[in-house]
Parts: C-alpha cells; structure tokens; sequence
C-alpha cells in the first residue's frame, strides 16, 4: 500500500506541499466568512503540524467516512494509505467551506473560479479550432486522433504542473499502447452501450466529450454513459455542472465544435448520451470494492473506459506493484472489458515489459510522475 511517509516520495510532496498551497488558493477564491477562513485555517494546521480527525458527527456521511477511517483517525497523516489521505483531505475541504451545509454557501464548488478561467481561455479556442481539421481526415486517422486527445488532454488537470515537458512527448512517450485492442473491442460486437468514467473537467472533459459523439456518429457506440463525479472533488474532476458549462463551451463555438456540441446536446435529449454519478466515485476505495448497484451498471456496458490517473489508481489498485504485472491480472473482476486513458501522475503503474522498465528507468526522468508519459491499457480481443 502506497503511504506517504517517504520523504522525496511523490506522495509525501502531495499532502507536504500541494495540499497546504490548495487551502491558499481556495482561501482566496471566494470572498469566505470568517467561520469558514477559521475552518480552512484549521484544516492547513491539522494536516501540517495535528493528526486526522473525523467529520462532524452532523455531517451527511459521517458513518460511512467513520468506517473507512477507523484504523487513521488520531495517525498522521503522512501515515495512512495516500489514497485515503487524499480523499478525505478534499472531503475536508468541502467541510471547512460549507459546501454540504444548509445556506448560501451550499453547492458552491470552491475550484469553479479556476475551472472556469481554463473552461474560458483562449487555449480551449485554439483547441476547439483545430477541430475544423477533422473533416479532412480519413476515418481511422480521425479515431486515433481523438483518442490520442482525449489521452492527452488529461495533462490538464488544475490541481498538477507539468515542468520541463519535452517537445514530442505525445509521439515518444506512450508507454503502454493498447489502442487496437481497444478499438478491436468497440468494434468486435453489436455497437452496445460504451461507458466513459470522467476524469477532469475543462481542457480534459472537453475531448472526452468529442470522443463520445465520435463513438456515436461512427456507430461504435449504440449509447454511452459519461460517469462524473456527485460533488467536486480532487481540484478539477468533472460534475454535472463541467458537463454542462464544456457541453455550452461546445455549442457556442464556430465550425466543427459547434456542430459536434449541438450533436451531443440532442443525443442528451434523446438519451443516446446519459450522464450519470455515483456516491463511490468519491470514496476513498479501488473500484474492486464497488457496490453492487454500480457494478450492474457497468455490467451493462459493452465497453468501459476510465480516465485519468485516479481512477487509474482505483482500478489497479494503489499500492507498490511490480511494474511487470500484468494488467489483466488486476482488473479481471471488472464486470465490463475495461480499458484506461491515462497521463503517469503518480507512482502505480503495471502492463510494462521488462526491458521498457529498464529503459525507463534509465532515462532519468521522473517518468512515473511528472505528466510527460502516458499510456492506453485495454484487455486484448480473442477471436
């Protein structure tokens, strides 16, 4: 199990440095009360210099996070498995900011100020823009085109900086492609329902979003299910609202974005494209641990595709794997072919061949974590 006691370790950088710099930024998002700047003040001091405490006992879900917690509470933080750390810092912070309580502040996300500034910037117009080119392109260039943008896009998660990215990244640093298993799948059957588990909103969510209507069009998919978060949770991942506000970002383009916006609002009416949430997907769990409500629903799916590097970390599993394990081994229990679309975040990764280990481990590069490699894992097709 990965914890984050290790100094040096990604993970002892998270909840050393990226944690308490978060609580400043929310801090100064929103004009807050001095009851909720006292309860952020708190919460910087906890995890800097305290030990973990529970939820109050009035809130919604103290039970259930008094279960998942009752080995951690009166610990370090430093010293209980990351994953759970994390999760309950960001449950934490919606505490310290009302967001659950009964009043004007309830429902208000604290990351929407930045969200909305990247949602609106002049780089999500150039990137919109170079959807014109699309036309132009054969059918499967247009495929791996956009998957490779979706792929890619989870690069723009807020709460992560990309230092000293090298130029032709996206070309060189696939680690794992599994890209013809995977559309091997999309096309092996009678085009069902494809489920996308959502990773970030804005610059990522949008390419998920052109993803979905390709599927779509291109009769890969008969429907698809986009899974988001209940309630804002881990900086930048997506909710009902960042599907909405990237869905109008869409219309109200010019060109090919405003056609494709407009597809995937009418497929949202007719139900060919279903926007769902789930409780767990803020639990601090692998989705082994899923219940079983969820499970039947991406039993459902002819294919599952999970975003980004947490939900990568929820489907393996995240602990300290051998990077050579394969990654059949740790998602068989999926109750759907299940593949993932990831940029490397954090330290879990598996599916690799021993000498791609070698010689990534040779690179002296931050590989595993500094966002500049990535990888598309997808069970393989016998047929």
């Amino acid at each position: 199990m990965i914890l984050s006691n290790l100094p040096g370790s990604f993970a002892h950088g998270v909840l050393e440095k990226r944690h308490p710099a978060l609580i400043q930024q929310v801090r100064s998002a929103y004009p807050y009360s001095p009851q909720q700047r006292r309860a952020l003040d708190n919460l910087l001091e906890e995890i800097t210099d305290g030990s973990i405490t529970p939820l109050d006992t009035n809130a919604f879900d103290h039970e259930a996070w008094a279960a998942w917690g009752s080995d951690y509470f009166g610990r370090s933080w430093l010293d209980v498995p990351f994953l759970w750390a994390e999760s309950f810092f960001y449950r934490k912070l919606l505490a310290a900011t009302s967001y659950f309580e009964t009043g004007p502040w309830q429902g208000i996300d604290p990351f929407a100020p930045a969200k909305r500034a990247e949602l609106h910037s002049s780089v999500v117009d150039e990137e919109l823009r170079a959807l014109d080119a699309l036309p132009s392109r054969s059918a499967p260039e247009q495929a791996e085109m956009l998957l490779q943008s979706s792929l890619w896009g989870n690069r723009a998660d807020l709460g992560f900086r990309i230092e000293n990215a090298a130029p032709g990244a996206i070309a060189t640093n696939l680690v794992v492609d599994d890209s013809t298993s995977l559309w091997s799948r999309l096309t092996e059957v009678t085009p069902g329902t494809v489920a996308v588990v959502a990773d970030n909103s804005g610059r990522e969510l949008i390419p998920d979003l052109v993803l979905i209507d390709h599927l779509l069009q291109r009769g890969y998919a008969a429907a698809a299910v986009l899974h988001v978060k209940p309630y804002p949770y881990y900086v930048s991942d997506a909710t009902m609202s960042d599907v909405i506000d990237s869905l109008r970002r869409l219309v109200h383009a010019p060109g090919q974005a405003g056609e494709i916006g407009r597809r995937l609002w009418d497929a949202m009416g007719t139900g060919r494209l279903d926007v769902r949430s789930h409780p767990f997907f803020c639990a601090p769990l692998p989705y082994s641990a899923m219940p079983e409500d969820l499970r039947d629903e991406f039993g459902a799916s002819s294919v599952t595709i999970v975003k980004g590097d947490l939900n990568y970390r929820r489907l393996v599993g995240d602990r300290h794997w051998d990077a050579t394990t394969p990654y059949e081994d740790l998602t068989g229990y999926f109750p759907s072919p299940v593949a993932a679309l990831r940029t490397l975040k954090s330290d879990v990764i598996v599916g690799l061949s021993q000498q791609q280990l070698v010689t990534l481990e040779a690179s002296n590069q931050e590989w595993r974590t500094s966002g500049t490699h990535a990888l598309v894992q997808a069970p393989e097709v016998t047929r």
